[in-house]
């Protein structure tokens, strides 16, 4: 170690072990990388060849930012990290094929209070798995050690994605039409969303993460790290599939079902989406019960088995719940679009500042031990 990174060391960063976690997440690095990445790791950018976009008559680039908010808490207290990467590509890629784009590139941040290569380079392979599953290169990313800003074993991360889609093919509230139908795509549980209330709940029944879970058969943290569902490659063939079918999609994450639905519909428009169609997954009425809240109460905070919406032409239902079907994702019927006038009642409009439509829940949850058609969290 030269005096200069000795000194720095002493100050509380660590540079040769930022090469040692390169070193370890290397390989996992390299497998996202097509012909269309130039150069290898640790360049200061990354470089993507973009001569693919000429085949489209008017591409469009799509771009998201996003994070995996305090699930991070709970794989630094069972000091397990290897499927965080993966909540970080679900929420970020997952959101660039709302409007139909295909993922081309991914840059991620890690800040952390001390670089322990280890455990950097397992965040760094789960989110190059993932990025491998979705078809998305991760050309780029930063490991930022922020001693005395960050406890020693505290870290956050955060990513950026970037796809591209036809101009023609874009999908949006601007092609939902009356009669449309609303499918529920099975979420794996509860991704990366509400974790603040799942924290809250936790910690005041008393338990520790290492603590078993009898509902789960495993550690409380175990079950609750469960990785988010990745979206993008299913999608992206039934796109391909079922040519006109899909007309908007919605990615289930803060603010919860009715929310982000109602986003993604035209002013005018309303749904009812129906409880009766789904039993949530047992990780939710668990949680429920132990933090003595309804499952209705927490509708805007967790996805409560949903994990995305599509809004398909009705002739097209069918096929399209069949193709997921196929992926291995359970999708079932929970709604209809309208342009009646709006029923009374309390609908969820104006979410993220989005001029769209208008979506309640009504009716009761499937009873779980009903042996309802759905199951919700499935893997």
């Amino acid at each position: 170690m030269s005096e200069n990174a000795s000194i720095y060391a002493e100050a509380g960063v660590d540079t040769a072990a930022g090469d040692v976690a390169v070193e370890l997440m290397k390989s996992a690095i390299a497998r996202t990388h097509g012909p269309q990445v130039l150069g290898g790791v640790g360049g200061f950018a990354g470089l993507f060849d973009a001569t693919a976009l000429t085949k489209y008559r008017r591409p469009l680039l799509a771009t998201s930012t996003d994070g995996v908010g305090t699930k991070v808490a709970i794989a630094q207290a069972i000091d397990k990290h290897d499927t965080i990467g993966q909540d970080l590509v679900g929420m970020v890629v997952d959101d660039i094929i709302v409007v139909g784009a295909a993922p081309l590139f991914m840059t991620d941040y890690i800040a952390c209070g001390r670089l322990v290569p280890e455990r950097i380079a397992d965040i760094v392979r789960g989110i190059a798995l993932a990025c491998e599953a979705t078809g998305t290169a991760l050309v780029g990313g930063e490991t930022a050690e922020h001693p005395g800003l960050l406890g020693p074993d505290d870290y956050d991360i955060a990513g950026a994605a970037t796809g591209v889609v036809e101009a023609a093919d874009i999908l949006g509230a601007d092609r939902v039409r009356a009669g449309d139908v609303v499918l529920a795509l099975a979420s794996s549980g509860l991704h990366s969303n509400g974790y603040s209330l799942v924290r809250h709940i936790v910690s005041g029944a008393g338990f520790a993460y290492t603590d078993h879970a009898a509902d789960f058969g495993t550690s409380w943290g175990e079950a609750l790290l469960e990785p988010t569902r990745l979206y993008t490659s299913p999608l992206l063939r039934l796109l391909t599939a079922l040519p006109g079918a899909v007309h908007s999609l919605s990615h289930v994450t803060g603010g919860g079902i009715a929310a982000n639905l109602a986003r993604v519909l035209p002013v005018g428009t309303w749904v009812d989406v129906d409880r009766s169609t789904w039993s949530p997954a047992p990780v939710f009425r668990v949680l429920a019960d132990l933090g003595g809240l309804d499952l209705t109460s927490t509708e805007g905070t967790w996805n409560l088995g949903i994990g995305f919406l599509a809004v398909v032409s009705a002739d097209q239902a069918d096929a399209a719940i069949a193709a997921l079907a196929a992926e291995g994702i359970d999708t079932w019927q929970v709604g209809v679009v309208s342009d009646s006038a709006l029923p009374a009642g309390e609908y969820e409009q104006g979410a993220k500042g989005v001029d769209g439509g208008a979506v309640r829940l009504i009716g009761a949850y499937a009873d779980a031990s009903t042996g309802n058609t759905t199951n919700p969290g499935a893997n």
